[in-house]
């Protein structure tokens, strides 16, 4: 396994600076850098420690939610999550929006570059109609609890026609204090050759940027297309919480 190392960023802006502010202090070229030689990226301090407690604190006021679904009944792993119910709370909605804008750039290369006719237009708001119009209306954003001895097997976030090519995960809890071990970690399948892994570490209100479900390559005859899949190493002991960030809504 390789170590995925913090990008260089201008330092994350102060609480109070709104979340367009927060995302235009990042080095943007190199975060397009990093998606482009390791399949993610991270945001270190996207989200400030209050924003990060009262979304934990969401998970056990199941109004908020539309499902919630065990892991270990589907095969998943071991830990549970639930998916946000429409209206999204705040700051979701917004920082939904602001990175889809930041990212759509990113995603339509890539389908270029992979030879994919599919194009994402300038605003999430638009994108999400696309989804709605073909049946995927349900709110993917979700929150993940995992207590001691949980995991989640690798996996990608793919539900319906319709997918944005990159997802964004937020640590909510503090590691060290509120958990120990649950790295997040990405594989990337190459042809004709083993698999490599990126372990990312995140601490909380960082954020990691990262492939859904293929990315292009740079080749001696071209791009071609690499399979990656997502996943939390076991939970030591506490409990973590996680914001996970999808663009595209589900059937």
């Amino acid at each position: 396994m390789t170590m995925t190392t913090r990008p260089v960023t201008d330092s994350p802006p102060p609480v109070a600076v709104p979340i367009r502010e927060r995302l235009h202090a990042y080095d943007w070229q190199q975060v397009e850098d990093h998606l482009d030689e390791r399949g993610c990226a991270m945001l270190p301090g996207l989200l400030p420690a209050a924003t990060c407690r009262d979304l934990a604190a969401l998970y056990d006021r199941d109004a908020t939610f539309r499902s919630r679904i065990v892991m270990a009944r589907h095969g998943f792993g071991r830990g549970e999550y639930k998916y946000f119910a429409h209206p999204l709370p705040p700051p979701l909605p917004d920082l939904r929006a602001l990175l889809y804008e930041r990212l759509r750039g990113i995603a339509n290369r890539w389908n270029e570059a992979m030879g994919n006719d599919i194009r994402y237009p300038g605003d999430l708001e638009s994108f999400l109609a696309r989804c709605h119009a073909a049946g995927q209306t349900r709110p993917t954003p979700l929150l993940l609890r995992y207590e001691a001895g949980g995991y989640n097997c690798l996996h990608q976030d793919v539900y319906g026609e319709h997918v944005f090519p990159l997802q964004v995960t937020v640590l909510l809890s503090r590691r060290g204090r509120d958990f120990t071990g649950g790295e997040f970690v990405l594989t990337e399948q190459r042809p004709r050759m083993q698999s490599r892994a990126e372990v990312v570490p995140l601490d909380q209100g960082d954020a990691v940027v990262f492939a859904v479900r293929h990315r292009p390559v740079q080749g001696a005859r071209g791009f071609y297309r690499v399979n990656m899949r997502h996943g939390v190493a076991r939970i030591e002991c506490g409990r973590r919480h996680t914001l996970g960030i999808i663009f595209h809504d589900a059937h």
